[in-house]
């Protein structure tokens, strides 16, 4: 009698009960599921003064400005913008690295939300130009000052920063320019130091564009004309050169040479960090300029 019983019971736990734990579970395992997903695709916004824009670039033209405490929804990401949905349901693209970022921006404008390679030159067994003494050599210098551009840029102004090397490492001219074109950049640098064939018969320093017709030449100018004021070394001005990462480079692109290295008076200040600090907050103000004129001709 017992055990017809417990066979009953067994019988109804089978046919009732675990099918429905089993749907229970796999009900849980859907919510969890939709719940990180949700998750996902929403997100709050931490500092103030986000601009929204109508497309997934800074010279697309603003729609408003997000609040720091905003909920949004995010739709749809491009290039490291966010497509988003605000809780008033107008949409709009903001740069994705802002709405990520928790720190405050110390100077929130067009390049906050701009894209920019950075180019240390040579490195690796290219070793660049050299010192009068041979012992110090343009590779290293150019990868010190291009770091602390870097530094600047993302720190005081929240840019998006790429590097095409970031160590002591070859890097093929021609590739050089595909990290910025791959990543849609606004504006691409390259950092080099200068030098003659004879030691302590050159002094200055010059910026270079290739290509007229793309802003690389309105490029160079800002770039120079905001590193004019503090440099303790003579202006050259702005040339045209038909180096490779400028003229295989679909992006605006300048090259600084900052000095040169194989000049006693020049080296002084190539090897002095505060020389290199200097060009590193001087050459953001040469890009912030250099975007407000092409947000004008955009207009």
């Amino acid at each position: 009698m017992l055990r017809r019983g417990l066979d009953i019971i067994k019988k109804f736990l089978i046919r009732f009960w675990l099918p429905l734990g089993i749907t229970i579970g796999m009900l849980a395992i859907a919510i969890t599921f939709t719940m990180v997903l949700l998750a996902r695709q929403q997100i709050t916004v931490h500092i103030s003064n986000i601009t929204v824009r109508q497309g997934p670039d800074v010279l697309k033209s603003a729609e408003g400005i997000l609040k720091k405490g905003e909920h949004l929804n995010i739709l749809d990401r491009d290039n490291g913008w966010y497509k988003i949905q605000r809780e008033d349901e107008t949409t709009g693209w903001v740069a994705g690295w802002l709405l990520e970022r928790k720190e405050p921006v110390k100077h929130m404008n067009l390049l906050s939300e701009a894209t920019i390679e950075l180019d240390p030159g040579h490195g690796g067994s290219d070793n660049g130009a050299s010192s009068i003494d041979k012992k110090h050599f343009e590779k290293n210098y150019t990868l010190s000052l291009a770091q602390k551009t870097k530094n600047e840029l993302e720190k005081n102004y929240g840019t998006r920063v790429f590097m095409s090397r970031d160590d002591d490492r070859v890097v093929g001219l021609l590739k050089i320019p595909k990290v910025g074109e791959s990543h849609r950049a606004n504006a691409f640098v390259s950092f080099h130091f200068d030098s003659t064939v004879e030691k302590n018969t050159g002094s200055g320093f010059t910026a270079y564009y290739g290509k007229e017709d793309n802003g690389s030449q309105e490029l160079a100018q800002y770039l120079n004309s905001s590193m004019a004021p503090t440099m303790p070394i003579k202006n050259l001005g702005v040339k045209q050169a038909d180096y490779i990462v400028l003229k295989y480079n679909s992006v605006p692109a300048a090259l600084l040479e900052n000095g040169y290295i194989n000049s006693s008076r020049d080296f002084k200040n190539i090897k002095n960090v505060d020389y290199q600090k200097k060009i590193a907050k001087r050459v953001p103000l040469g890009l912030e300029q250099y975007l407000n004129y092409q947000a004008k001709q955009a207009e």
